[in-house]
């Protein structure tokens, strides 16, 4: 089992974050001159009303530069294909400006960012505007065959919350090589959601990485269940990881309750067989804080859950339970767990396959239920406040730095667990010089708050 993770891992395709400039100085206001080169890429200036007819002339190479402005007639991203080497790229203004100067705004009956069978495409820099608009914010639309290596990159979406089922991001059709860095969403009805509530539309071998989703009605961010693969002409055929890393996650208003509550995260199970079933989420550096109404965090299929942050004043922290099949290969370990209710449940397990829980810190009421062994360090919710530094009704006022030399744990982490990438690195990315429990370092002096 050891050896299958290791190659999963060294197998896993690499992320190239490329970014492209004019490479050989030329600047084109709009319009279509010839295939970009390798000697020459185009940088194509454009403004609220020029910049769709010169959307149908891009090929690979090409750089498409929105100026500041309204704009009012969405983005159709619909058979762009860039390559891996020279993908298009579409983005506003450079620089510090927040919110994003390019802003476009929602329009009743079609999804701003619309994409179908486009592939190696760059969206950066843009402000996604939706208030009262019943319609997501950027979509790989069901009737597109597929989508891939598409890279979000610095958006601003706010104002998607006109019913829980509108989407900041959105994916209905197989896609995969996604990256989604440094985005916000704000308000909207479901962060993101990347695949079909039928299993038919797979979202794999991706990283979502530094973003925060701020107080959605649903789901911060749901990875559907796949069902058997359909096998495509560019699609990778290895085992893959999706990686979600160094993102917040937060429920503190305006959540679903009910029957309509959601977690925070939930992710659905592989294909039971054949294409995509050794694959596995990675899923570290996250922080994960309230939801009145639901847990934090539930999966099932094969993951790896580790050096997060969970924190629930109002609720559940982490549950690993059947959804729409059953947990596989599952690692917990280095997370710490803050949760008025059950911080670690575990139930359903799928038989002959591997699970560990390992140099957890929990404190919660109560802070396990389920068959969970390893050397984990609980407490009752009620001594969380002399464990940790700081904690709050908050986020701002979070510190999970446990107290000085009371967290001390035994030995080493079994080999399948430091195999995994940033395993040897807490939640702040700060090397592990001794074993200890949980996501944070101990408290020390002048150290930066942990969260």
């Amino acid at each position: 089992m050891v050896s299958e993770l290791l190659r999963l891992v060294a197998r896993s395709p690499r992320r190239r974050f490329l970014l492209f400039g004019a490479a050989g100085g030329i600047s084109l206001l709009g319009g279509r001159t010839g295939a970009a080169t390798g000697a020459a890429r185009r940088v194509i200036r454009v403004d609220p009303g020029n910049y769709r007819a010169a959307l149908r002339g891009l090929v690979a190479g090409d750089t498409l530069q929105l100026v500041a402005g309204v704009y009012e007639h969405g983005l159709p991203l619909h058979q762009l294909l860039g390559s891996r080497e020279q993908p298009i790229v579409i983005e506003g203004p450079h620089g510090s400006t927040w919110p994003p100067a390019a802003r476009f705004l929602a329009r009743p009956g079609a999804n701003t960012v619309s994409i179908l069978n486009s592939a190696h495409v760059v969206v950066r820099n843009l402000l996604l505007d939706g208030p009262g608009a019943a319609v997501d914010a950027v979509k790989a639309e069901g009737h597109s065959q597929w989508a891939h290596g598409i890279t979000l990159e610095n958006l601003l979406i706010r104002g998607h919350n006109a019913l829980q089922q509108n989407v900041g991001i959105s994916t209905k059709c197989p896609s995969w090589n996604w990256t989604v860095r440094n985005c916000t969403i704000e308000g909207a009805g479901t962060g993101m959601y990347f695949g079909n509530s039928d299993g038919s539309a797979p979202f794999f071998a991706s990283t979502i990485e530094g973003n925060r989703v701020i107080d959605p009605i649903g789901y911060a961010l749901q990875i559907k269940h796949q069902r058997p693969r359909p096998l495509m002409a560019a699609m990778p055929r290895h085992r893959a990881v999706t990686t979600v890393t160094r993102n917040v996650f937060t429920k503190r208003r305006g959540g679903a309750s009910g029957t309509a509550a959601r977690p925070n995260m939930l992710v659905g199970h592989w294909p039971l067989e054949g294409y995509g079933a050794e694959d596995a989420y990675l899923i570290h550096g996250n922080l994960f804080f309230d939801n009145p109404s639901e847990t934090l965090f539930q999966g099932e299929g094969n993951l790896a859950l580790y050096n997060n942050l969970f924190v629930n004043p109002h609720g559940e922290g982490v549950r690993i339970q059947p959804h729409n099949h059953l947990p596989r290969k599952v690692y917990v370990f280095q997370n710490t767990i803050v949760a008025a209710k059950v911080g670690l449940s575990f139930a359903g397990g799928e038989d002959g396959f591997d699970r560990l829980f390992e140099r957890n810190l929990i404190a919660a009421a109560p802070p396990v239920a389920g068959p969970i062994s390893g050397d984990n360090r609980v407490e009752n919710y009620d001594s969380a406040a002399w464990i940790f530094r700081g904690l709050g009704e908050d986020i701002g006022e979070l510190d999970l730095a446990p107290a000085p030399s009371v967290f001390a744990a035994r030995g080493r982490l079994a080999d399948v667990l430091q195999a995994l990438p940033a395993a040897d690195v807490d939640f702040l990315g700060r090397r592990r010089s001794r074993p200890g429990y949980g996501a944070c370092l101990t408290a020390g002096s002048g150290a930066r708050p942990c969260r």
